[in-house]
């Protein structure tokens, strides 16, 4: 089934809350890092890309109607490119909440490599590493500059995506313009809450050996 929705927003920008809305509104499965610290074969393709491979985004995104997190966001260009009818919805947050959390969460996960059970923990604490040196420029550590990065990446999407492909989500938006944007209904439950910073780690620390 090739992509329809595709969510380009960089890690820690609610968007496991908005997998699990998309889900819930019926456009799962939904590639996210989620998936593929579930799932260690999913993993291969990307690492392929980092070494130069040539994507085959239909056969990567075979099994799922939507995308969200890294690694798919640092890809926008291609992927929206490759899926033309695929809606876009960026997930948005404040840079310096977004700085705070990353620094709570995916980079504490990375600084563990070597330390994570199953060791397909420490292959993704690896491959994030590298991704996050191509994407910071090596500078995620720098917190000015990584927030530059990320705001640049926002403008970007916003300045390149026709707006009528494009939904900018502010984190906190809640169902109604989410469920305008894909028409559909607006379901009765409350709308998901998933991967806070004590999510995060809670999940992190259960894979982790003494």
């Amino acid at each position: 089934m090739p992509l329809s929705i595709i969510c380009p927003g960089m890690g820690r920008t609610g968007t496991e809350s908005l997998r699990l809305a998309l889900i819930e509104l019926g456009f799962g499965p939904c590639h996210h890092m989620v998936e593929i610290r579930a799932r260690a074969d999913l993993i291969d393709p990307w690492r392929a890309i980092q070494d130069g491979a040539e994507p085959d985004w239909p056969a990567i995104f075979e099994d799922f109607q939507s995308q969200a997190d890294w690694p798919g966001a640092t890809y926008w260009r291609e992927i929206t490119a490759a899926f033309p009818e695929a809606k876009v919805i960026l997930s948005l947050r404040d840079a310096d909440s977004w700085y705070k959390s990353l620094t709570k969460t995916i980079l504490p996960f990375v600084a563990q490599k070597g330390q994570h059970s199953p060791p397909h923990r420490n292959d993704i604490a690896q491959w994030c590493e590298t991704m996050f040196d191509r994407v910071f420029d090596g500078r995620v550590h720098d917190p000015d500059h990584a927030k530059s990065v990320f705001e640049a990446h926002n403008a970007a999407i916003i300045d390149e995506i026709p707006p009528e492909r494009l939904l900018v989500y502010p984190v906190g938006s809640g169902w109604e313009p989410l469920c305008t944007f894909l028409k559909v209904p607006v379901p009765t439950t409350p709308y998901p809450s998933g991967n806070t910073t004590e999510d995060f780690n809670k999940r992190i620390a259960e894979n982790l050996i003494d």
